[in-house]
């Protein structure tokens, strides 16, 4: 049985075999624990009339391996087995939508940073997880403010790789917003330039034209933002990736946040301004609109983005 209430599934898959969630445990010295060795990926499965459905699951698995090629974490899945693994997770869970996070990380026993050789394991778990930012942002929107801590200088950690140490400065930004009273933080890039949320992409809105910092701006190149950039192409809006300066949020007729966790959040004010009407904007609604009908079947998916999950499989991966 699932254990909703608490979030935590009864099955997860480890390296070829699904186990209960109890037994996917590492060792207190492992290299994960004491040097943030991992890279992981956030997926959702949307339930749809026909079932349920992961939503880019391809895609998310190849970010994996370019994260785990990046690291030098040797991975020995490939994209179409990790597929497989992860649609068997979810069946074995009985489950028609929830959060996926699929993890590779460095275990073994041994003390040291030197990451070569060390063992590595694969892990995909299911987990019952609602809004990131909560549901009434989703309509509403939220208050951020512009973070004090900024994303890595280029030359320091790869921003392009989904990886767990990558994420100590989100913290940072997440904490500081959230003692403050902000929902989420804006965080600059080493120039000085918008980046990102602490674990999301933005969009901004000016004169119909939708901007968002460029993957030089030490942002994840995200899976969400390509499906916003594609989406809002297809409705007829200009999209540019440009570097944007921090002055331009506050002169935005509409902003959004964009992620798997957070899907289409809008941004209502930053730094107590307030943007554009203070509420969601037409863009912003359209985009999160045509969004969610596509993940959630409501309308025919154009993109091929939806991976269905059959009501029973094997236990194998």
């Amino acid at each position: 049985m699932t254990d909703r209430s608490a979030g935590r599934t009864a099955r997860i898959w480890r390296d070829g075999e699904l186990v209960n969630w109890g037994d996917a445990t590492i060792h207190v010295m492992s290299h994960v624990v004491h040097y943030g060795s991992s890279v992981f990926e956030g997926i959702r499965c949307y339930e749809t009339p026909s079932g349920g459905a992961v939503f880019r699951l391809r895609d998310h698995m190849r970010r994996l391996l370019d994260s785990s090629r990046i690291y030098r974490l040797p991975l020995k899945w490939s994209i179409d087995e990790l597929v497989q693994a992860t649609v068997d997770t979810v069946a074995a869970n009985d489950l028609r939508a929830c959060y996926l996070r699929p993890i590779v990380i460095r275990t073994g026993e041994q003390m040291g940073f030197y990451p070569i050789g060390v063992p590595v394991e694969t892990f995909i778990i299911a987990y019952n997880w609602g809004a990131y930012l909560g549901h009434e942002a989703l309509v509403e929107g939220v208050d951020v403010a512009v973070s004090s801590w900024r994303r890595a200088a280029p030359d320091t950690f790869p921003t392009l790789a989904k990886a767990g140490g990558n994420y100590l400065n989100s913290q940072l930004s997440k904490a500081q917003a959230k003692l403050d009273g902000y929902a989420e933080g804006i965080m600059l890039d080493s120039f000085g330039f918008v980046a990102e949320g602490s674990g999301e992409n933005l969009f901004l809105v000016r004169d119909d034209v939708l901007y968002t910092p460029p993957v030089a701006s030490g942002i994840l190149h995200g899976i969400t933002r390509d499906s916003v950039i594609r989406i809002a192409r297809d409705l007829g809006y200009e999209v540019r990736e440009q570097t944007i300066p921090r002055e331009m949020l506050y002169i935005a007729d509409e902003l959004f946040f964009s992620g798997t966790a957070a899907e289409l959040t809008p941004v209502r004010s930053v730094d107590r301004i307030e943007i554009g009407s203070g509420r969601p904007g037409p863009a912003t609604l359209a985009i999160q609109e045509r969004f969610m009908a596509i993940a959630k079947g409501r309308v025919p998916d154009p993109y091929g983005w939806l991976t269905p999950v059959p009501t029973a499989v094997g236990a194998g991966a």
